[in-house]
């Protein structure tokens, strides 16, 4: 049975209640360009590790998000209860104006805003999951790596989201974290991680030209291995939907659970035009193996019935836009029959967390969904803990 959200009966902050804001220099930034060298054991973690954060960059009028802003922003307020009532958040806030207006809308919305940090950083947009930064423990010890960001090959303007890491870490929003730029193209929903190595990614994506000309995939993966301590990348091939403009990120298609689990975007409608590439991604997906050469046990989640823009444009709604926290997986939910089989799904795939609907119908006007819009900031590995 899929457990409710808890939390909500907890006794509500006082609006603005030590909320902090920054907005100005506090330190000079670290950066660092050097590659690992062999006395550096990296390792990506996977999601479900202890968090230590959770980063937001906050929608705001003048946006593509301006004619749902009002709807957008009670998603993002669902988000930030959730993830403030179980482990710090971090809200990038790109006027001081929305700073100073933010905390009593979160109190009011259930945050417990001791948990929560703003910084005041401009950005050209809120899909903080493809320009904030990759964490790596290095020797078990976070560290943080900025890779470019070019608004997915050059679709939208990026100048300001490929500088907000850095400009956030020179505010000191990121203490005690060494950041890493490193000059290669590459987004956060384009990959997964399982923790142990193992790599999940799209040739469509990382293999596409208007990211790193000139890249071929060996490259590519020397690259990835270097930077991110993976010892091996399963490239795939199939699987795209409809309304997805980021050349087929894998955090709509397919998400490890736990190192022997995948869940996936499925769909069994043959009139379906999504049916040819999602029955092929499956078959891709079952010809997979696990690090000691075992197949992958495979969780379906169907596809919700089709969503349409105003313009008639089917849209991108996915239920593997899932986002792991601690003590919870946070899934989106398109009011529609197929959310209650999503939810019980990923409830089974992960036993331990309560399983929270957020409304996410809004998110996919822009053609993502939650997992897009958040980026989790890992902790060490002395708190290393098995999926629960």
């Amino acid at each position: 049975m899929t457990r409710k959200c808890s939390g909500n009966d907890r006794e509500m902050p006082t609006p603005g209640d030590r909320i902090q804001i920054a907005g100005a220099a506090r330190r000079p930034s670290v950066i660092n360009n050097d590659s690992p060298t062999a006395s550096r054991v990296r390792r990506l973690p996977a999601e479900w590790e202890p968090q230590r954060a959770v980063m937001l960059a906050w929608p705001y009028e003048g946006s593509d998000w301006t004619p749902w802003l009002a709807e957008v922003e009670q998603v993002y307020l669902s988000l930030a209860r959730e993830i403030s009532l179980r482990e710090s958040l971090l809200i990038l806030c790109r006027t001081q104006a929305l700073a100073q207006a933010l905390p009593e809308r979160l109190a009011r919305a259930g945050a417990d805003t001791s948990r929560i940090r703003l910084h005041i950083v401009p950005y050209n947009d809120t899909w903080v999951r493809d320009f904030g930064p990759l964490t790596v423990l290095e020797n078990g010890r976070p560290r943080l790596l900025d890779f470019q960001f070019n608004g997915w090959g050059g679709r939208h303007p990026a100048s300001l989201d490929n500088q907000a890491t850095r400009r956030l870490h020179h505010q000191g929003g990121l203490p005690g974290l060494p950041l890493e730029h490193v000059d290669f193209v590459l987004e956060g929903g384009s990959i997964d991680g399982d923790g142990e190595g193992t790599l999940l990614t799209t040739r469509r994506c990382l293999l596409h030209p208007t990211r790193n000309p000139g890249w071929k995939r060996d490259g590519i993966e020397r690259l990835l291995r270097e930077r991110l301590g993976i010892s091996r990348i399963l490239w795939l091939t199939h699987g795209h939907l409809a309304g997805d403009d980021t050349d087929g990120h894998v955090d709509m298609l397919a998400r490890f659970c736990d190192p022997q689990t995948i869940a996936y975007s499925h769909c069994e409608d043959p009139g379906d035009i999504h049916f040819p590439a999602l029955q092929a991604l499956a078959r891709e997906l079952a010809a997979l193996r696990t690090l000691d050469g075992r197949p992958y046990r495979l969780v379906p989640l169907h596809l919700p019935r089709a969503k349409y823009d105003e313009a008639g444009a089917r849209l991108p709604a996915s239920y593997a836009n899932f986002l792991v926290i601690n003590g919870a997986v946070l899934v989106p939910v398109y009011d529609d029959p197929a959310d209650a089989q999503a939810l019980e799904a990923l409830a089974r795939c992960f036993p331990g967390r309560t399983v929270c609907p957020i409304p996410a119908l809004p998110l996919i006007r822009q053609h993502g969904s939650i997992h897009c819009v958040t980026m989790q900031l890992p902790e060490g590995d002395s708190i290393r803990q098995t999926p629960s």
